[in-house]
């Protein structure tokens, strides 16, 4: 279906077939690795505006790029393997560039790593999994473009009035656009999280991370049903992707119930205020020497006028 012609009836008679690459310079380039790219850098332009309100520095999220991305592709590669089965040899296995990635592989791995890299930098993994949910919400919205490109992960067939049809030698079957579905419900996801961010304050680091995951994990659930290139669980008939969703999205939905139940959240536990408190006692640390050392080097005697202190204070401004 690489190069079937994409129609949606409920949008007119028109039909496009756009290549799944385009040569430059003399290299080919596939879209979809150019649209995953476009959504990766989109979701960490994004991360690093609002880095700062997590209390996470952008050098302290550059490190923890810098080894979850890598490492989260690696994930997504060994989920894919492991539940397709189908490869014989070391070359087959590492080929990514012929298909063959599981997004759900690559955040677990990409999680594992953020909780590791943060340990050795004594920063809060859960503050900085709050970032990383907005960037998985922007990057797996664009990132379902490239199934576009190449006609994959579409759904079953059906005649619902937003179906698309897919025509190759003459013969056209019309099905469920899965990839539409995910990319709008991750849209509506970071849409949503956005504005709940923006107008309420976090109950406790790590909730937003819960809330991306319940959601995903939600619509995950209806939209995998649909799909055609499941992967299964070996010798079964059960998706494994489905079933994850399931638990996940449950999983993520009791442990932000049972936080708030527990009634023990406090703004000041946030890691952003933890470490505003840490600067802040620093600074005060800081004045009150300066003080005790201005009061030795200068003793007080009475009816001294203001502007004979003044260069005392000016010099211990200037130190």
């Amino acid at each position: 279906m690489n190069n079937a012609a994409i129609s949606f009836p409920m949008l007119g008679s028109w039909s496009i077939c756009p290549p799944n690459s385009f040569v430059l310079f003399g290299h080919t380039f596939y879209w979809y690795g150019v649209i995953i790219a476009c959504g990766f850098l989109l979701a960490v332009a994004y991360a690093y505006r609002r880095c700062g309100e997590f209390g996470v520095r952008q050098d302290d999220f550059t490190d923890v790029l810098l080894f979850g991305v890598p490492l989260g592709i690696i994930g997504a590669r060994i989920y894919y393997i492991v539940f397709f089965g189908n490869y014989n040899t070391l070359g087959e296995m590492i080929a990514i560039w012929e298909g063959g990635l599981a997004i759900y592989g690559g955040v677990i791995a990409a999680a594992i790593t953020v909780v590791v890299v943060c340990r050795v930098k004594k920063i809060s993994a859960l503050a900085v999994l709050d970032i990383v949910a907005f960037g998985l919400l922007i990057g797996q919205c664009v990132g379902r473009w490239g199934n576009f490109m190449n006609r994959e992960a579409f759904g079953s067939e059906t005649d619902i009035l937003w179906r698309m049809g897919l025509t190759l030698g003459g013969e056209t079957i019309y099905v469920h656009p899965t990839f539409l579905y995910e990319s709008l419900w991750n849209l509506c996801g970071f849409i949503g999280l956005h504005v709940w961010s923006k107008r309420h304050t976090r109950a406790f680091d790590g909730q937003i991370f819960l809330m991306y995951v319940a959601w995903y994990g939600l619509g995950r659930v209806w939209i995998e049903g649909l799909r055609t290139d499941s992967l299964y669980l070996p010798g079964t008939a059960v998706r494994v992707s489905q079933l994850l969703a399931g638990v996940s999205c449950a999983a993520a939905a009791a442990i932000i119930a049972f936080v708030l139940k527990r009634g023990k959240c406090s703004p000041d536990k946030l890691w952003v205020n933890r470490a505003g408190l840490v600067s802040a006692g620093t600074e005060d640390t800081a004045d009150d020497t300066v003080n005790a050392a201005e009061a030795e080097a200068s003793p007080v005697t009475e009816n001294t006028p203001d502007t004979e202190a003044s260069p005392n204070a000016d010099s211990a401004a200037d130190a």
